[in-house]
């Protein structure tokens, strides 16, 4: 039964991708908030991480910026449309400066980037420059085999305008394999014309929530829900909600902080939230045939009135919404428990491959994204709210930031306390219909799986990981 759900389910897939995959405010106040508050969750991570990385950071390697002789280097990257729009602008402005560098880009919505990435990686063939998830340093690269030591390339590319905590989190094998863009963590992002339409105010609370789905149902419609949740963003949810009662990391020091009873209290409150109509069971998103939620009619029409997004998705997930939708942003739910729960994580870094022929023009083009007015002008917050100093001081001088990407972002690092491990984002974990967040909640709630057996797949896919590592 099964391998039925997961073929339907990788069809449906399948034929919403073959259909098509297409592809400013002030914000000051909240980014200033943002970079004074950096988070507990990040400082305890990147005390970590720098406690285990004893060498000296490799010393520059002297090399220049080739201006004479064509060149060409790759690009890739995954988002969504204002992304893709931004980049390649960015990508026009830099080879206007450097005319005898080509860059060639390549690039998609998240929906099977990731496999696609990792068999690059693996066979050495992926781009020259790379917009890379955090956990791939770890993943693709735990031996330092996969990307170039930036270290080498800091007389080019500015590393100075980083924090030393959030290098240290992209630092393994002694190897500085990406710099970060941006930090970030999940939100719910509401569309506030529906909960109009309800007659009620978007959720300051889980109690709101709750109350809000028998709400739904009887003033709208069973086709409406007050929040909507993929796999993956059900078990981010679940150690939210368990961080927040129990008051530990999901894992540290590679072991997995929580007990069977307890892992099974938190799939039990996922699927408290299936039955009273606050979110949709998995076999409704599926139906609807749209690989992600800013693809999905329900959402850009308003019967999906919520999501639970990272934070740097706020542009997206609005341009998604049919005209006379308006989207607000939420707040962390106080009310699940005593602690403050939920990650921050560095959201996205730019990485330069091992094997590139030219590395100077890589760093080069990373650093005019990132450090240089007229590409951090062009960029501004498509990625989130920029790590590097100098960037967001030009985004916040010439009000660039997105004020609902600056409020989410504010929001998010204010609050949450955890840290995030590198290998909850494996592969093998989180996987689009193959992972083992993927299985356990669809099995759930398509009844494949009771609370017990899903506890014992959890735990047991969770510990296969780590041991690994």
């Amino acid at each position: 039964m099964r391998k039925n759900w997961k073929k339907a389910l990788t069809l449906v897939m399948a034929a919403a991708m073959a259909a098509g995959l297409a592809g400013c405010g002030n914000g000051a106040k909240q980014a200033e908030e943002t970079t004074a508050a950096q988070t507990e969750a990040a400082k305890t991570e990147a005390a970590k991480t720098e406690a285990e990385t004893t060498a000296e950071p490799a010393e520059a390697e002297g090399l220049t910026v080739n201006t004479t002789d064509p060149i060409e280097i790759s690009f890739s990257w995954w988002g969504g449309d204002s992304r893709h729009e931004a980049t390649l602008a960015a990508v026009d402005a830099f080879m206007k400066k450097y005319p005898n560098i080509t860059v060639k880009t390549s690039y998609s919505a998240w929906d099977g980037w990731e496999d696609k990435m990792s068999s690059q990686f693996a066979t050495g063939t992926a781009p020259d420059v790379n917009q890379i998830n955090w956990n791939w340093i770890t993943s693709f690269s735990s031996d330092g085999s996969a990307f170039y030591d930036l270290n080498k390339l800091s007389d080019i590319l500015d590393l100075s305008q980083f924090s030393e905590d959030y290098l240290a989190q992209c630092t393994v094998a002694d190897k500085l394999q990406g710099v970060p863009i941006s930090m970030t963590g999940r939100i719910f992002y509401w569309n506030k014309t529906t909960y109009d339409q309800a007659g009620i105010e978007t959720p300051k609370t889980l109690a709101d929530l709750r109350a809000a789905g028998k709400v739904f149902q009887e003033k709208l419609g069973d086709d409406y829900y007050p929040l909507a949740m993929n796999e993956y963003d059900r078990t981010i949810f679940m150690v939210y909600y368990l961080e927040s009662k129990y008051g530990k990391a999901w894992v540290e020091n590679n072991e997995l902080q929580y007990s069977e009873d307890e892992i099974k209290d938190g799939l039990e409150f996922i699927q408290s939230l299936e039955a009273d109509h606050v979110i949709p069971s998995i076999a409704t998103i599926a139906g609807d045939g749209a690989a992600s939620f800013d693809k999905n009619p329900k959402w850009m029409e308003g019967k999906y009135a919520g999501i639970f997004e990272w934070d740097s998705a706020a542009t997206k997930q609005q341009g998604a919404l049919n005209e006379g939708q308006e989207f607000v942003v939420g707040e962390e739910f106080a009310d699940m428990g005593d602690h403050k729960g939920g990650f921050a994580k560095v959201s996205m870094c730019f990485g330069i491959s091992e094997n590139t022929k030219h590395p100077a023009e890589c760093a080069a083009l990373v650093n005019f994204l990132l450090n240089e007015e007229e590409g951090v002008k062009i960029l501004a917050s498509e990625r989130g709210i920029p790590c590097s100093a100098e960037g967001l001081k030009i985004c916040k001088d010439n009000g660039l930031l997105n004020e609902l990407v600056a409020e989410a972002n504010s929001k998010v690092l204010s609050y949450v306390s955890f840290p995030l491990d590198p290998k909850f984002e494996a592969s093998a974990l989180k996987a689009t219909n193959e992972g083992v967040y993927w299985d356990v909640m669809a099995g759930l709630s398509y009844g494949d799986y009771d609370l017990d057996e899903a506890t014992e797949v959890l735990i047991d896919g969770v510990n296969k990981v780590l041991s690994k590592w």
